[in-house]
């Protein structure tokens, strides 16, 4: 996901930054994080690299397209301004012969740091563009207040709940990237998410790098809220985030949800409503020996078993996961295994990558590499049934009236607009497709749910009738 420049502009003779952030939406809290403090200090951001004193580049460092993405966006960044500081994923990736691949193929950028490293891309920038200074304009210019900016359309956002992973899947680097698991304070997750809510928020998404795993690493030690003892734990953090959405008429969604026995705990919440029952699941694969190769940290043989008992618990969850084709070794049988997984399991949206080999990863040295074409063909494959198990569930919708978090509605919606239902997370789901309204009286305005009847399916798409 690549977002635009920021704007933050206060002041016409304030510093000018050029901020451009790379990657997922973990990367994305980390870019507003950034741009909260250089607000905070009076800086501004340009629109365009040529028009700003210096540029930012947050990158994404995973797999080889995003590497490159990032190292040309370094490259345009350079040739337009000439003043740029690197952060994120890519900063703490080696080269050839162990050196920085940053410096190594951009040795004339300005600072190069790793990924959450808001106070070392602030002393770069302090470095090279000292900071104005205004006493009436050194607070943070946002209705979030103590959330901070950010790079989200108003009405949804999301929460970091935790950074790093302890796991060691083979085929995965960032643990070398963003360190082991650290929990944030609980309470400091609900004081950002209680501002976001008053800000006018309408959807909450939580992510992290292992969001099963938050308060593990303190040992599920008790933080406070509000004045009152709550443990830092997921259970007990789904029901407060729930609570405070209630109160806002507000959606949570849960993203990279490990599927542990743990997460039974949070279906009945999903069934009373108290926080939408979707679940994004990185299951990566099904067969138990692949899942042995990449050192998953779930059960392959159990997760059907899971997902029964999650749909038994509460019918309406949606089950949205991620996985690999092609995987070193991988065999035929391994993988028929995988499409069976996927029709059985009833995967509601699956995505697929074709086994890429990443630098630094495990898993390249793993024997029974697979050719490049085989991949490939394996993904489409995957990819052809996935689709047509979604396609059917898409069709169970019609006739059913869904709640619509609008995204889009030019002229108020009277030629049509376009939303999300709770089965449908922004940018990696598909959208609600919004007829014009059947009353002339009826608008539709961005931020604002309204209740639709799915009329008809388009691919990935539902097609609904304002109500």
């Amino acid at each position: 996901m690549t977002q635009p420049i920021a704007n933050i502009s206060l002041q016409s003779n304030a510093p000018k930054i050029g901020f451009v952030s790379l990657g997922c939406a973990k990367a994305l809290t980390d870019s507003e994080l950034i741009l909260t403090q250089l607000s905070a200090e009076g800086y501004q951001t340009a629109k365009t690299f040529a028009g700003a004193d210096l540029v930012i580049v947050n990158t994404c460092g995973f797999i080889d397209d995003a590497v490159k993405e990032s190292l040309d966006t370094i490259g345009e960044a350079l040739a337009e301004n000439g003043k740029v500081i690197v952060t994120g994923c890519l900063g703490v990736k080696a080269g050839e012969g162990g050196q920085n691949l940053v410096r190594q193929m951009h040795p004339s950028v300005l600072a190069v740091t790793g990924p959450q490293a808001t106070q070392a891309v602030m002393d770069a920038v302090h470095a090279n563009l000292p900071k104005p200074h205004d006493p009436f304009l050194d607070l943070v210019p946002n209705a979030f207040g103590t959330a901070g900016l950010k790079l989200t359309p108003r009405h949804y956002a999301y929460i970091k709940i935790s950074e790093g992973c302890n796991h060691r899947c083979t085929f995965c680097i960032i643990p070398s990237m963003r360190g082991d698991l650290v929990s944030r304070p609980i309470g400091d997750v609900l004081k950002e998410a209680k501002a976001l809510f008053e800000g006018g928020v309408k959807e909450l998404l939580v992510i992290s790098q292992d969001t099963s795993a938050y308060g593990v690493d303190v040992k599920y030690r008790t933080g406070f809220w509000d004045g009152k003892p709550i443990k830092t734990r997921l259970q007990e953090l789904v029901q407060a985030l729930g609570d405070l959405a209630k109160d806002h008429g507000a959606w949570l969604r849960l993203h990279y949800v490990y599927p542990y026995p743990s997460v039974d705990d949070i279906l009945p919440m999903m069934a009373s409503g108290h926080v939408l029952p979707y679940l994004d699941v990185p299951f990566q694969h099904s067969h138990p020996d692949v899942l042995k190769r990449m050192k998953r940290p779930a059960s392959g043989e159990r997760n059907l078993e899971r997902i029964q008992r999650w749909r038994e618990a509460c019918p309406e969850v949606v089950v949205r996961s991620t996985f690999i084709a092609g995987f070193p070794g991988e065999t035929d049988e391994e993988f028929e295994h995988l499409l069976d997984f996927v029709r059985e399991a009833q995967i509601d949206r699956a995505g697929c990558f074709a086994y890429s080999p990443v630098g630094g990863a495990a898993a390249n040295e793993l024997p029974g590499a697979l050719p490049l074409e085989m991949r490939e063909e394996r993904r489409a494959r995957f990819m052809a049934v996935a689709e047509q198990v979604s396609a059917s569930k898409l069709q169970q919708r019609i006739g059913q009236t869904m709640q619509v978090l609008v995204d889009s509605a030019p002229a108020l919606g009277k030629k049509g607009a376009t939303g999300r239902s709770y089965a449908d997370a922004p940018e990696i789901d598909g959208i609600v497709k919004l007829l014009p309204p059947e009353k002339i009286s009826k608008t539709l305005r961005v931020g604002e749910f309204t209740k639709a009847r799915v009329v008809a399916t388009e691919g990935h798409d539902l097609i609904a009738r304002p109500i």
